[in-house]
């Protein structure tokens, strides 16, 4: 027994010796198909990091699983993303196809070639709508209005506004209220400013100076923005709060936005407490203007040319009313939106160049100046508070050269967007499949040596004279007013809003920007400058001027 109790003890402890080893072999082998599984997936990422990387060559920005191009798009956001956007057009020849994530929205061609801006804008205009997307994610706000409708609904309200728009009661109306907000508000502000050596924000100023302009001419009534001590109004934040939150449904899947609009949370809580401000106003407008015209029914004295007035006036075969109260509402909405900023933005973007170009100020000075002699010389004598006649204004060639090259390189309204209903292709040779959406680049094009020149970033003015005349170019190479069948109703009262204003103020101011005052564009429907415009003023010297 003891001879084989030794024998257990010997085999005893060779296993114990034996079994630290077969331990860690075991252990070893049991980790290698993790070791494997690992190496495996980080050849596979860097194969897809490096193949996505050279989508860059071909598409002209990373392409990623799932989440397509959507990583340089945020990356863009966080910076100029009019900048961005211009770089990756300008190195893909003037166009290139987005592709946002699996199963979402974001997927679009982008384009800044003038021969296809053409395409859709005029020669297949009727295949290049602005779409059910585009449609569907302004109709909160806009409604049925002008500026996101399609086919009759568009055209009935394109043709009643185009008679407006050229009726000479309707100019009359435009010239009259721009003298009174120019004259009795705008400047006002400017000299209170002036004689306290106070900064103010020229950006807010001119927004304030065109909102209540256009709500004159859209629903017959004035909010009062630009009234001393510029006052909050309501409406205005309203208004400018709704725009803001639709900007942003833009740049989310609609899926998302739409659900936070049905829980009523994050920006659509936002947009919804906004359009309630917006409803309340153009409503109660509405209602009185109906009691107004009802009491003066048959008399002049109740006659009026604002949009409003004209749009409830209509009837339709049955003798009834053309339009609904929210019919009503949206006309009115949309030709506000389109007639506050494309002003104030673009003279806010104008005074700006004009600080950085001042060879430029002094020539426009000199016109100025020209036309003042004029009238000096006609009749003798030049009133105090010199209110520039239209036919003055009109003459303004130079001016109006400076505003356009500033709308070329800012356009008010930077990028626009259509949805092709049918297969086509560009002139480019670009590939368009049915529901594509087309996002079109004025910014971009601004900045197009193919478009401009290689001095297409500089301020130039004089590229648009001709023998100093203004000369105006192709809509589908300065695309600020839109083309074809959707240019611009308002562009020539725009021009003139323009004119007139800038007119005024630098005859009696030197505008300059505050130092050291950040100025970018700031994402949105319209180019507002994100920092606003911070500006301090000068009277200017009229014996050394001239003026």
């Amino acid at each position: 027994m003891s001879g084989s109790g030794g024998a257990m003890d010997t085999a005893a402890s060779r296993n114990a010796t034996a079994a630290p080893g077969a331990g860690v072999g075991g252990g070893l082998a049991g980790l290698l198909p993790e070791v494997q599984t690992l190496e495996l997936l980080v050849a596979v990422s860097i194969f897809v990091a490096i193949h996505s990387l050279r989508q860059r060559r071909a598409q002209g920005l990373p392409s990623w699983p799932l989440v397509g191009m959507l990583p340089s798009l945020l990356l863009g956001l966080r910076g100029d993303m009019y900048e961005w956007i211009t770089g990756v057009l300008r190195a893909r020849g003037g166009t290139f196809t987005f592709r946002g994530p699996w199963l979402t929205n974001l997927q679009c061609v982008v384009t800044a070639d003038p021969r296809n801006l053409e395409h859709l804008l005029k020669t297949r205009f009727a295949s290049f709508p602005k779409g059910p997307y585009f449609r569907d994610t302004v109709r909160d706000l806009l409604g049925d209005g002008i500026f996101g409708a399609d086919d009759e609904v568009w055209r009935a309200q394109r043709k009643a506004a185009s008679l407006e728009f050229h009726s000479a009661e309707f100019r009359a109306l435009t010239a009259s209220s721009l003298v009174e907000l120019v004259h009795r508000r705008l400047l006002p502000v400017l000299a209170a400013a002036e004689a306290a050596g106070a900064a103010l924000d020229l950006q807010d100023v001119l927004l304030r100076l065109t909102f209540d302009n256009v709500c004159m001419i859209a629903f017959g009534v004035d909010p009062g923005c630009l009234r001393p001590g510029l006052p909050e109004i309501p409406f205005a934040r309203a208004f400018e709060d709704a725009t803001e939150a639709t900007i942003v449904r833009f740049l989310t899947p609609t899926a998302v936005w739409r659900a936070m609009r049905a829980l009523g949370v994050g920006n659509e809580r936002v947009l919804q407490r906004s359009l309630a401000g917006v409803d309340e106003f153009a409503y109660d407008v509405i209602r009185r203007r109906k009691e107004e015209l009802a009491r003066d029914a048959g008399r002049d004295a109740g006659r009026r040319s604002d949009l409003l007035t004209v749009f409830t006036k209509m009837r339709g075969e049955d003798s009834r009313p053309a339009y609904s109260d929210k019919f009503l509402r949206d006309i009115c909405v949309n030709f506000i939106l389109a007639g506050r900023d494309t002003s104030s933005v673009a003279l806010a973007w104008f005074f700006w160049l004009l600080g950085k170009n001042p060879a430029v100020e002094d020539r426009i000075l000199e016109e100025i100046e020209g036309i003042v002699a004029a009238r000096k010389a006609q009749a003798g004598e030049v009133e105090e508070e010199l209110v520039f006649q239209p036919e003055e204004v009109k003459r303004m060639e130079y001016l109006h050269a400076a505003l356009s090259e500033a709308l070329r390189l800012y356009p008010s309204v930077p990028v626009d967007h259509k949805e092709v209903v049918e297969d086509e292709v560009f002139p480019d040779g670009t590939v368009l499949r049915k529901g594509t959406k087309v996002i079109y680049a004025m910014y971009t094009m601004g900045r197009m040596e193919s478009i401009w020149g290689d001095d297409c970033r500089e301020y130039r003015p004089e590229r648009w004279l001709r023998d100093g005349r203004f000369a105006g170019e192709s809509a589908y190479k300065f695309t600020a007013f839109n083309g074809g069948p959707r240019l611009c109703l308002g562009k020539d009262f725009a021009y003139y809003q323009m004119k007139f204003a800038a007119a005024s103020i630098l005859r009696r101011y030197r505008v300059r920007v505050v130092e050291g005052h950040p100025v970018a564009p700031k994402m949105a429907l319209t180019m507002y400058m994100k920092h606003g415009l911070k500006v301090t003023l000068a009277k200017r010297d009229k014996a050394s001027s001239g003026l």
